[in-house]
């Protein structure tokens, strides 16, 4: 081991707090600002100060790392700089809460209470689970500095992942991925939400991540050269105009580009928006909306635009309070280009987010940002959702493009994109949607399952004997209606359920069962039902029978199932604490290849996993362990929310074993063309298939072939063979 030069440390540190102060705006004006983030400085270099990170690096740099993300990236004050600071000291050392009171003030303890509470379940130790991540959401009401704390602990988290072990640093990633990157996209941080989506695609697919990048890279000059010429018309006649602008180049994000090739199924060089530019202006308040206006039509003026493609968020801004105009248009080159206007104040906020909109808010104002955080206290408060449907929900209206429609008194809501007539009710009261018959959309008569669109004006129609239908469910998209339909369904649910209770209370007393939570639990497993109300309100609708109960044991009055109901799996359930302890031991990991018969794990068929793939195990409860693919489309889910049911697995090198893999096949139709792909697959390569199909259309074809291959290296000397067959213009491995 190196031996450590404290001296040369010292010097880091205190380069590292003067890099902080020149960060801090207010403290370079106020002696005073200065004189508390030296103080806070000071407490936490000696809270830390016999800790080490495992880069090996002293503690302290995380906790200045952090305090300079807020000031700098995030736009934060002294006060969110010295929580900063204090984040993980009443966690890990012997300072308490009460200590920080009194050495910074009740709003500083106030604030690393709340980072204190999430703190435990945010470290590498455990992965988040829902439940945790719903504590997380809490803070948000409270205090939304709290959680703008937290995005930059876990970004410095992020940008140092590479000291983890790899099995920490997926789950590391799926979290950030499937809350955190959302959560700042929702609070108005760009930057940030764009780095966290690319330092875990970064680590999930790292091999994909350095494609796209050196292609990129590749790319540079010529996109450079590309937008100096696009911005030159631009800039000579607004220069003309008199107006005060900068022109910047916008590269996408390479999760970004990641993500719209997977979606629309098409290649690097096919996303057409890698060309994009943002004019910022300067403006005066009163003036804002006229000169972003007057600059697209210079713009226009110059390139044909795309009316579909333009967006206003100037006029509308969206609730976490981005505003700017968006166009694309046609360069003479024949490429689209993406046009971003925007004044100063706009960008600002728009790179700044929440912290930007704050500083910017009149006073007295109530912006859709607010009423958004009231809206998630509301929902938190209330939910009684199991927490991974609470999440999947809320996550989805993090990312939602918004609409705006009108009371009939002309008051106007914002809304996600694909609300529905019911969505509008609920989001106007829960009264209203609780008793919705039907709407009126423009005057005109439209069912509840009605989509809005920007512009509507809906006045809904309730009656005081309606009551809620389990197809409601199927009709609305917002986390509120979602939320206040099941609570009702689950009202009227409950009162059923104790009709089911009664009965199951009777037929235990008649087979002398005690009615005790361990045989109750029996009969969860036995009928798979996911709670203890599903069980008593099937009963109580008839739909589970109760005459099964004689095919169970029972001893010393509990019911026991009898040895051949029970399913194999139930040997395969991991202890929460035997999981943490078997996940921090490198040396323990499921072997895939020469045990399929012996142990009960079947290979997931939404990613078909094959040896080459790096694999994981996730215990389920009736269908044993599932090997998925670490890239699998359900994986981020499954390692943020199941951490304790996660565990290790890797192949063993058999050639014997054949796994089933899918290849798609896409090319210009020709006689011969599809014999000449078969004839490689089964002669040449000698690889047997399941299945194959062709379709052609207008000369151009697309085949799907199911095979059985070794590994991964099987596969790809398959795919690289079949590119070199004329006609053949793309080969890829698909899941399904």
């Amino acid at each position: 081991m190196a031996e450590i030069d404290l001296e040369q440390e010292k010097k880091e540190i205190l380069a590292a707090y003067r890099g902080l102060l020149r960060s801090a705006v207010h403290a370079k004006k106020d002696p005073e600002t200065k004189r508390r983030i030296r103080k806070a400085f000071d407490v936490a270099m000696d809270a830390h100060k016999n800790d080490r990170r495992k880069s090996g690096e002293p503690y302290i740099f995380h906790p200045l790392a952090v305090a300079r993300i807020c000031a700098e990236e995030i736009g934060l004050g002294a006060t969110s700089i010295v929580c900063a600071l204090l984040h993980d000291t009443v966690e890990d050392t012997d300072l308490s809460i009460s200590d920080i009171e009194k050495m910074f003030g009740k709003k500083e303890a106030q604030i690393i209470d709340g980072l204190t509470k999430i703190s435990g379940v945010v470290d590498y130790s455990v992965s988040l689970q829902a439940e945790n991540f719903r504590k997380i959401l809490l803070t948000l009401s409270d205090d939304v500095r709290v959680i703008l704390i937290k995005l930059a602990d876990r970004l410095h988290n992020m940008r140092t992942i590479d000291s983890m072990r790899r099995d920490k640093q997926l789950k590391i990633a799926s979290e950030t991925l499937y809350l955190y990157a959302p959560l700042a996209h929702r609070l108005g941080l760009h930057a940030i939400k764009s780095e966290l989506e690319d330092l875990s695609l970064k680590c999930k697919e790292p091999e994909t991540f350095e494609e796209i990048r050196s292609k990129l890279k590749k790319n540079e000059e010529v996109r450079k050269r590309f937008i100096r010429k696009f911005s030159s018309p631009i800039k000579k006649a607004l220069e003309e105009k008199g107006i005060k602008f900068e022109i910047k180049g916008r590269p996408k994000s390479i999760f970004s580009i990641w993500n719209k090739m997977i979606k629309k199924e098409v290649p690097f060089e096919e996303v057409y928006d890698l060309f994009a530019i943002r004019i910022i202006i300067e403006a005066d308040d009163q003036d804002e909306k006229a000169l972003c206006w007057q600059v697209y039509s210079v713009v226009t003026d110059f390139y044909s635009p795309n009316i579909d493609r333009l967006r206003d968020w100037v006029s509308v801004p969206k609730a976490n309070g981005y505003e700017s105009l968006h166009t694309t248009v046609m360069s003479p080159t024949g490429k689209w280009v993406e046009v971003q206007i925007r004044t100063r104040r706009m960008d600002e906020i728009a790179e700044k987010g929440f912290a930007a909109h704050w500083k910017y808010k009149e006073g007295g104002e109530k912006s859709q940002f607010d009423i958004w955080i009231n809206q998630i206290r509301e929902l938190l408060e209330n939910h009684e959702d199991n927490a991974v449907d609470f999440l999947d929900d809320f996550k989805l209206n993090l990312y939602a493009e918004e609409i705006f429609v009108f009371t009939p008194e002309g008051d106007m809501k914002s809304l996600p994109n694909g609300s529905s007539a019911l969505d509008f009710a609920f989001a106007v009261h829960t009264q209203i949607g609780e008793k919705c018959l039907g709407a009126k959309v423009n005057s005109k008569l439209v069912p509840l399952s009605y989509k809005l669109k920007s512009g509507d004006q809906v006045e809904i129609l309730t009656s005081q004997k309606q009551r809620p239908k389990e197809d409601w469910m199927n009709y609305v998209i917002t986390h509120r209606a979602k939320s206040k339909i099941k609570n009702l369904l689950n009202n009227e649910k409950r009162e059923i359920a104790n009709e089911g209770k009664t009965i199951l209370e009777k037929e235990f007393k008649r087979l002398k069962i005690a009615y005790e939570n361990i045989s109750l639990r029996e009969l969860q497993k036995y009928y798979k039902v996911r709670s203890l109300l599903d069980l008593y309100f099937k009963v109580a609708k008839g739909e589970i029978n109760l005459s099964h109960l004689k095919g169970f044991e029972v001893r010393k009055g509990i019911l026991r199932p009898k040895q051949t109901i029970r399913k194999r799996v139930t040997s395969y359930i991991v202890p929460r604490k035997t999981a943490a302890k078997e996940a921090n031991d490198p040396n323990h990991a499921l072997l895939i290849g020469d045990n399929m018969e012996k142990l009960d794990y079947t290979l997931s068929k939404c990613c078909n996993p094959i040896p080459g793939d790096e694999v994981f195990g996730f215990v389920t409860i009736n269908d044993g362990i599932k090997i998925h693919k670490t890239n699998c489309s359900n994986a981020t889910q499954l390692m943020s929310n199941y951490a304790y049911r996660i565990i290790k697995a890797r192949w063993i090198d058999d050639q014997n074993i054949a796994f089933l893999a899918g290849i798609k096949i896409h090319g210009i139709d020709d006689m011969g063309i599809v014999n000449n792909i078969t004839q490689i697959i089964s002669n040449e390569l000698n690889v047997n298939m399941r299945s194959i199909s062709f379709e052609s259309d207008d000369g151009i074809f697309e085949g799907k072939v199911k095979l059985y291959v070794h590994d991964t290296d099987h596969l790809n000397d398959l795919i690289d063979k079949l590119k070199n067959v004329d006609g053949v213009t793309k080969v890829e491995r698909v899941d399904e």
